[in-house]
């Protein structure tokens, strides 16, 4: 039911703006923003461009899955301007991280256009230090956000995204790789893919950066649109519940995919909006079974799952939030395949969704309540 802290983003070569934000359910945001000359790049025209709002989105999600996976979201849509202008490695990247994450490739690739050029720029704090503001490296965070540290060992606890793209054990800032794993870790932690006006704000706190970076993603994919990763789209199941083990499994998640894209909210059981454990505990009623009602509750109530032998309708815990801790989990998802679950993560977080989990800090456990000898017994009577 609590959620993370999140960590305050920055701006360098395109617009600078700060946000400063600490932790907790409510959080507090200082903005100041700042605005310096923008050095002309094949987007020049692009960035004295404010698209009209009907614009700004595209056509929106796919109608359909395979429409939704090689869309634009997905990264398979690829534009002429963005195979001429994105270096070939910061395109692999794009992909790779948008993809894992769960966040359209095109938006990372705008934002890390409009902030240094994709780590071309040759401005103070792009490859080493920081520029006037605080702001470092080819995604342009404040050393603050990354972690405290422009270098620093990736470990349980890190207050920021700091974040290891290349696999060596290090979140550096000036990575392109770590960079832009950590850029698509905070654009997910504060609404992409849904809420990609939200997330491109908090990101960069100016309406007109938004438009811009909006605009730029659009001009990345040969459609024009900015459309949903498959994962994302409520009409794409990928087979979840086709796939259930049982039926039992497959009344749950029937009951838990329905709620995609409704909001979240904290202590909510529905039916317009739910916390992270509240759409648990009514997916489960929804098969006949009654579980504890919040994540503290569900955390000892299941028995314990090793990582890799988790199955659809299994729970995965985060220490999440003050208060909590590897023995006490602030946050809960449920498993709907191997690497995914559904949650309602927090207010500002986007809708209920599918994403991935694999990636995800400070995995505390899973359980599988299904296993509990309440609800043994509770299957055993419903079946006489």
């Amino acid at each position: 039911m609590t959620v993370p802290p999140r960590g305050a983003s920055v701006r360098t070569s395109g617009s600078v703006v700060r946000r400063l934000a600490s932790g907790g359910r409510s959080w507090r945001l200082i903005a100041v923003a700042l605005v310096v000359i923008v050095p002309v790049t094949l987007f020049a025209s692009i960035i004295l461009m404010t698209p009209s709002p009907s614009m700004l989105l595209g056509g929106g999600s796919s109608g359909n899955c395979a429409e939704a996976a090689t869309g634009p979201g997905a990264g398979a849509d690829l534009s002429a301007t963005a195979r001429s202008d994105i270096p070939e490695d910061y395109l692999e990247l794009y992909k790779k991280f948008g993809k894992q994450i769960g966040v359209q490739w095109n938006v990372l690739a705008a934002i890390g256009k409009r902030e240094t050029n994709h780590g071309r720029s040759s401005l103070p704090g792009v490859r080493s230090g920081t520029n006037y503001a605080g702001a470092a490296g080819p995604m342009q965070f404040l050393i603050s956000t990354w972690g405290g540290q422009a270098k620093m060992k990736i470990e349980p606890g890190i207050n920021g995204y700091a974040s290891d793209g290349d696999g060596d054990g290090f979140g550096d800032v000036y990575d392109p790789a770590d960079a832009i794993l950590g850029a698509a870790k905070m654009l997910k932690r504060n609404g992409a893919p849904d809420d990609l006006r939200r997330a491109i704000f908090v990101y960069n706190r100016a309406t007109w950066y938004v438009d811009q970076v909006l605009e730029i993603a659009k001009r990345y994919a040969a459609t024009g649109d900015i459309g949903l990763p498959a994962e994302a789209d409520p009409a794409c199941d990928s087979g979840f519940v086709e796939n259930a083990p049982d039926d039992v499994v497959r009344q749950i998640l029937e009951y838990a995919l329905a709620q995609r894209g409704k909001p979240y909210r904290w202590g909510g059981t529905g039916p317009d909006a739910f916390d992270c454990s509240g759409i648990i505990y009514m997916a489960y009623r929804n098969a006949g079974l009654s579980i504890p009602r919040t994540t503290f509750g569900q955390w000892p109530f299941g028995v314990p799952i090793e990582q890799g032998e988790e199955q659809p309708g299994d729970l995965v815990f985060f220490n999440a939030g003050p208060g909590t801790s590897k023995d006490n989990p602030g946050h809960v998802g449920m498993v709907v395949s191997p690497g995914t679950m559904i949650e309602a993560r927090c207010t500002l977080c986007g809708p209920i969704k599918v994403t991935t989990y694999r990636d995800r800090p400070n995995i505390v456990g899973f359980t599988r309540p299904l296993r509990n000898e309440t609800v043994l017994a509770q299957l055993k009577r419903a079946q006489t």
